[in-house]
């Protein structure tokens, strides 16, 4: 287990955000799906909002400790991450309009394209805001 720990943290921390990014992002994804199915199909932004919103706890514990393992005060770090979530949010959201409304896709299929953009852009504020040392 130690070496594992070992040759984790010693893998870079953008192979290690796009291994935790993709589990974030099918979590998120599958919270996004199940809650879209249950409300319906017009609701794709409320389901995008309340998705991100669960789906953030796990995400924080998890670019915190396996990702950018810092240290510090987690609550300026997670308010941080709050307002990182708010701008990649706000960019998930406009294409997720972009690409349903302009570019008719399927709700369900727009949000996959949509989340690869913000994931991006997520990165960075984490890397650069969020968790910088």
């Amino acid at each position: 287990m130690k070496n594992l720990k070992k040759y984790w943290f010693n893998t870079s921390d953008k192979v290690r955000f796009l291994i935790i990014g993709c589990f974030n992002a099918l979590f998120s994804y599958i919270l996004y799906s199940l809650i879209l199915f249950i409300l319906g199909i017009t609701f794709y932004q409320f389901s995008l909002f309340l998705s991100w919103v669960l789906s953030s706890f796990i995400s924080f514990y998890l670019q915190r400790n396996l990702v950018f393992k810092v240290k510090g005060s987690i609550i300026k770090q997670y308010l941080k991450c709050c307002l990182t979530w708010f701008f990649s949010y706000l960019i998930n959201a406009l294409f997720l309009k972009l690409f349903v409304q302009h570019l008719n896709l399927n709700a369900y299929l727009a949000q996959i394209f949509a989340n690869l953009i913000a994931a991006i852009f997520t990165y960075i504020f984490f890397k650069k805001f969020a968790f910088k040392s």
